[in-house]
Formats: C-alpha cells, structure tokens, sequence
C-alpha cells in the first residue's frame, strides 16, 4: 500500500469496523456496506474514494482487513469490529498452536486474566509466530504467547477463521497460554 493510500485505509478501518455512524453508514448485520453509499458518504465527510481505490486498499492492504463482495458493490471488513457485527463465520477446529502477539507492558494483567477482547468481538490469534510479532510491534516491546488452542477446542471453545486468516475465539483463558522463556 502506498503511504498517499494510508490515511484513507485507516479511515475506512475506522468506518467499517468501529464507527460507521460518524458519516452516517448503515452496515448490515453481516458488516456490510453498499459501496456507492460508502463513497457519497464518505466524500460528504472530505475522504474521497472510488470503486478503483476501493478495489486497491483491498487487494494491496497488507493485513488484508476489507473484502469486497463477488459483484463488487458491498464492503467490509474482514475482522477486528468493536460493534456488533455477525461475520456469518462457521466455527472450525483449529491447530494445536496459535501465537498471539502483544507489548510486554500487557504481561502482568494476561498472566492474571488471560486473553480478553477488550472493546473488540473477539480476541484475534495468529497462526505463526512471525505475523504475531509484527502485530506485538505494533504496541511496544512485542512478546509472543503461544495459545493452546487444540487444548481448549477440546475444552468447548469455539474458533473462527477470518476471511483474511486471523483466528478469532471469545477468550483465552491464562492457563491455555505459554510464555517465552525470556518473560
């Protein structure tokens, strides 16, 4: 993604995941949007996109974070919501191990409560190491906490495999998770 095309994928994170009602959006309950509702919407708020640069912050946002329909006329965004969103997601079993990556300053507060969604839907899991420390990297001093997920599929938990890979649960409960040794 260029750096002219970050603001503008921000915005539509923002939109599509957390406050569609800030230039007044309706999605549905699957967390759609019409896209040309989107761009009239959008523009009468100053942020000024077309089908083709919605079609490139899809295709090019290195998360992968928005999806469009086949037909091209609804957007959303892959995962990540803070409102009341329902993915339509089929619950599937996942791998044994899951990485979820994190700045050390939340260590304490894990170890004592386990992984919780906060203001999110769901808490969002990696399936390999690398891609959990970029996202620990994001918020400080990254540590990586590998989650038994297999262990707690067995237990009941559900899973979920967004469109874009992350792996969603509702919680990691701290005995399911391990520490590096270095923590």
């Amino acid at each position: 993604m260029t750096d002219r095309h970050k603001p503008l994928s921000k915005f539509l994170s923002l939109i599509l995941r957390h406050e569609p009602e800030a230039i007044g959006l309706q999605l549905d309950a699957e967390g759609w949007a019409d896209v040309d509702e989107l761009i009239a919407k959008a523009a009468a708020h100053g942020k000024r996109y077309d089908r083709e640069l919605l079609r490139e912050l899809v295709r090019d946002n290195d998360k992968q974070r928005f999806k469009l329909s086949d037909d091209g006329d609804r957007i959303r965004a892959n995962q990540g919501h803070s409102i009341d969103i329902d993915l339509a997601l089929a619950p599937i079993e996942p791998p044994a191990r899951l990485f979820h990556g994190t700045a050390t300053r939340h260590a304490e507060a894990i170890r004592a409560e386990g992984l919780r969604k906060q203001s999110r839907q769901h808490v969002h899991l990696s399936a390999d190491r690398d891609t959990a420390l970029k996202v620990g990297s994001r918020h400080g001093r990254p540590v990586v906490l590998q989650v038994r997920a297999g262990e707690m599929h067995a237990q009941g938990a559900a899973f979920f495999r967004a469109d874009n890979g992350v792996w969603l649960t509702d919680a990691v409960p701290a005995e399911f998770i391990e520490w590096p040794a270095q923590t």
